[in-house]
């Protein structure tokens, strides 16, 4: 079993357990890491909090659902279309479809699927949110081809990933669209400082295969280069809480997940296989931080 589970995965409890096929399926939409969708859920939860209208428990249940489903069709499309490309690096040539133990035909079933419970979420909200949600199928659908063309395709990652906090806003509100604008670039420059750690376990492979990435174009600069897109990232969210909310305790609260950021680059070791990887990780406290200071702000 274990020349079938990529480097990255976190293969344990009940998905090792599951028999071949459904432990590939499962595998193919990264059920079996979750800091995915944990990533995609948290900017949902920034903008329902920032939102002020309390905790908002049962909308956020149907938002981390719906991060769970459509973070797993994002990843077996992304694996339809990258399969070939996948075969020629080492931390992917493992994955089911670039394998051979899942078929392009039974990955698109699977995808269907999974996008028909994101249709399920859908439909639990208003039609503005609906609408915003259904807009960002365009940048999902023109991720896998980024690297193919420009060295930034995190960014791309950024706009796409992010796209839940619009729709947890437009969900519950329609104004401080200013505001708004700020939080979401500052979510973009979070993830393109995330992924470009996540990045750096692939540098060598990409290299050879013709692969783009921030961590590529940054090369010896990369640390340096995390840190000013996390930088960007605190001065846009605390741009933004200040838009929303003019006073000391609206900046304070963005301290937790500063310090936190500022780990991540103080401690950052692109030499050290494991490094990279725990860094873009801690991305789900991050996200947390971030989360707890939006319903200070929001509700406080």
């Amino acid at each position: 079993m274990s020349e079938q589970i990529v480097p990255d995965t976190q293969h344990r409890g009940l998905v090792e357990r599951l028999p071949q096929l459904p432990r590939d399926l499962a595998q193919l939409a990264r059920f079996d890491r979750p800091i995915g969708w944990w990533l995609l859920f948290w900017p949902c939860v920034f903008s329902v909090w920032l939102a002020g209208s309390g905790p908002q428990f049962a909308l956020l249940g149907w938002l981390l659902l719906g991060s769970i489903a459509m973070r797993g069709a994002g990843c077996v499309y992304n694996d339809i279309v990258d399969a070939d490309l996948d075969k020629k690096v080492a931390r992917t040539a493992a994955r089911p479809v670039a394998s051979g133990r899942i078929s392009k035909r039974t990955a698109w079933v699977w995808l269907v699927a999974l996008c028909l419970i994101g249709l399920i979420v859908l439909f639990q909200l208003r039609l503005e949110a609906q609408l915003v949600a259904l807009s960002s199928l365009a940048l999902v659908a023109a991720y896998p081809f980024m690297k193919r063309i420009t060295w930034w395709p995190q960014a791309w990652l950024g706009m796409a990933f992010t796209w839940g906090l619009l729709v947890g806003w437009v969900h519950l509100r329609f104004d401080n669209w200013d505001m708004l604008a700020a939080i979401y670039a500052g979510c973009i420059a979070w993830v393109v400082g995330f992924d470009t750690i996540y990045a750096l376990q692939d540098c060598d492979d990409d290299a050879l295969v013709g692969i783009r990435s921030s961590a590529l174009r940054m090369g010896a600069n990369v640390k340096s280069g995390v840190a000013v897109f996390y930088g960007a990232t605190i001065a846009l969210w605390a741009l933004g809480f200040w838009l929303y909310r003019a006073d000391l305790v609206a900046l304070l609260a963005l301290l937790p997940v500063s310090l936190h950021l500022i780990w991540q680059v103080a401690t950052l070791d692109a030499d050290d296989p494991d490094n990279p990887l725990t860094r873009f990780r801690s991305n789900r406290w991050a996200g947390a931080l971030m989360a707890a200071a939006c319903f200070v702000v929001g509700n406080a």
